[in-house]
């Protein structure tokens, strides 16, 4: 018998998937309300939210984090866990979750399907290119690109200031070379040359306005609300300008389109967007959550990063635009990050934990709780119920687990319990789920962080202080100009999506734990007035990653006997 453990890829594969028709007749959906891509994966009609507008609708749960370490610290996993849980427990659940970019799957991070027994299937797929929604994104932000730089070449009617284009390439790969590039070289037939770059598609302003698009009408008025740029006397300049926004909606109507899955216990997910969760709110679909919450009875969807960046963007961006209110919060902490927040222990993607991080360190454990107690902290400023998922690890002992337990439930956490559902599945999700119910029981009283009337100043400020815990925010020259010119155009009413590190409540990574005594530095403001928010940048913010020494993708192949992917994972 043999002794190798299981790889995901292993674990998906050997899956017994149903077709997904009979995971849809199990939400009370037909064949006419989806378009089939293959066996095992759908498109969900957009008029099914008409259709089931008079349901009562489910409770709305969000599965964030503690400030992670460069691994992650299972939230994909755990969501699907607690989804797959729920509904052992007879309560039908649907899973919503974003969709991942290729650039991490064969970077360094891997795919976002989640891990060993709690996972989305078919995850090759889901990994890959899916039904083409990123696809499309890139084409119709790509589009637009090359309409600006023909307009310039072709007379310039509109008077664009080459100097002020903020509109880059994209494409769904990690390529650093892409970064600053020169274009137009060549002959006068070959357009004017310019610098600009390539960010990752999922960065696209345009997948943020997919995500943020509650229907046909509103993602194609938000595409023509783009700006790309300024003329020549600095008034903005968009893509309805350049009529480049109507192509771009017929190029996202099918993307728009939700997509149905299921899990490894066949229960349903559906899938849809992928915005950054560092320059953009880092959330799947509004439309995807508006027509889980109407056909099931509980709604687990994730927010990227840690509470402080996906889960805050979640309340006051997402939760703003799509009118669905939160019922709960599940913060996942890991013992491991625990310990790094408590000072102890170093983890670098690519190599092994150091012992200090296997081993039991309960004094490590308490300090790194600070950091857990300020996201339960966060999340009830917010008035949501929280419940603490400790995602298992072989090596957490039974004292520190009781640490993360005294320190939850001090905090204010509902209740904190542990969640083996990546060696489990859902049986190993079960305490969390009823946790859950316990906690979606409470009322929630969500509310947002700040009015939209509050000046673009006060937002940030708000934001750093009370989320992060700073003692003020400076802003930079670039920043104070930005924010004149944006209350000039009326955009100083629109949400705050701040960008900052991951790695830290702070906007610099090195501060971890619960950072005191520090200032916010904003260098400057940019705004994504389709999607519909602003998003000030903290540190240098990457937009194109770059590929590690060894990437992911040097272990991917195909089997040529059987045709199955292998090394994905």
């Amino acid at each position: 018998m043999s002794s190798k453990i299981k790889s995901d890829l292993d674990i998906a594969q050997e899956a017994k998937l149903l077709p997904v028709l009979e995971i849809a007749r199990r939400l009370g959906l037909t064949e006419d309300d989806l378009d089939m891509y293959g066996k095992y994966k759908a498109k969900i009609h957009l008029d099914v939210m008409e259709r089931l507008a008079d349901r009562p609708s489910g409770k709305y749960i969000m599965v964030t984090a503690i400030t992670p370490t460069p691994l992650g610290e299972g939230k994909t996993t755990t969501a699907i866990g607690l989804g797959m849980a729920l509904n052992r427990l007879g309560h039908r659940t649907v899973n919503t979750l974003r969709q991942p970019s290729m650039g991490p799957t064969f970077g360094i991070k891997g795919g976002a399907a989640g891990g060993g027994h709690s996972q989305a299937i078919p995850m090759e797929d889901f990994n890959l290119h899916f039904t083409g929604d990123i696809h499309a994104v890139g084409v119709a932000h790509n589009l637009l690109a090359a309409m600006i730089d023909n307009h310039i070449m072709q007379g310039n009617e509109l008077r664009i200031d080459p100097y002020s284009i903020t509109w880059p390439r994209v494409m769904d790969i990690s390529d650093r070379a892409l970064r600053n590039i020169v274009i137009g070289l060549g002959t006068k037939d070959d357009g004017r040359p310019r610098t600009t770059g390539f960010d990752i598609t999922v960065a696209s302003e345009v997948m943020a306005i997919l995500a943020l698009a509650s229907d046909l009408r509103d993602l194609r008025a938000r595409l023509g609300r783009i700006v790309i740029g300024t003329n020549e006397d600095g008034n903005p300049v968009t893509a309805e300008d350049l009529k480049a926004a109507g192509a771009m909606a017929v190029l996202l109507k099918d993307a728009l389109m939700p997509n149905l899955i299921q899990t490894l216990e066949n229960t349903p997910v559906i899938v849809h967007a992928g915005p950054f969760a560092n320059i953009a709110h880092g959330n799947n679909s509004i439309v995807a959550d508006k027509i889980a919450v109407k056909l099931a009875d509980y709604v687990v969807t994730e927010s990227g990063f840690g509470a402080d960046i996906g889960a805050e963007k979640m309340l006051n961006v997402k939760c703003r635009y799509s009118g669905l209110k939160l019922d709960a919060a599940v913060v996942v902490a890991t013992i491991r990050a625990l310990k790094m927040h408590g000072g102890v222990g170093r983890v670098v993607p690519g190599r092994p934990l150091p012992p200090e991080l296997v081993s039991e360190n309960v004094e490590a454990v308490t300090r790194g709780c600070e950091n857990l107690q300020k996201h339960i902290e966060n999340m009830r400023l917010h008035g949501l119920p929280v419940v603490v998922a400790i995602n298992l690890f072989p090596t957490d002992t039974e004292r520190e687990i009781a640490a993360v337990r005294e320190a939850s439930l001090a905090a204010g956490a509902v209740d904190a319990v542990t969640s083996d559902h990546h060696a489990r599945g859902g049986e190993g999700a079960l305490e969390l789920a009823k946790a859950v119910v316990k906690a979606t029981g409470q009322p929630s009283r969500m509310q947002f962080l700040y009015p939209l009337e509050m000046p673009i100043r006060e937002k940030i400020e708000t934001i750093a202080t009370k989320i992060y815990g700073a003692d003020g925010v400076d802003f930079e020259p670039a920043a104070e100009a930005k924010i004149k010119l944006y209350t000039k155009l009326g955009y100083d009413k629109l949400p705050i999506c701040m960008a900052k590190s991951h790695l830290s409540l702070s906007d610099n990574p090195a501060l971890k734990n619960r950072p005191r005594g520090f200032r916010v530095t904003v260098r400057d403001i940019r705004a994504s007035v389709g999607a519909g928010f602003l998003y000030p940048l903290c540190g240098q913010m990457r937009t194109m990653p770059g590929l590690p020494k060894a990437p992911a993708a040097s272990k991917v192949d195909i089997d040529l006997e059987t045709g199955k992917v292998v090394g994905l994972f």
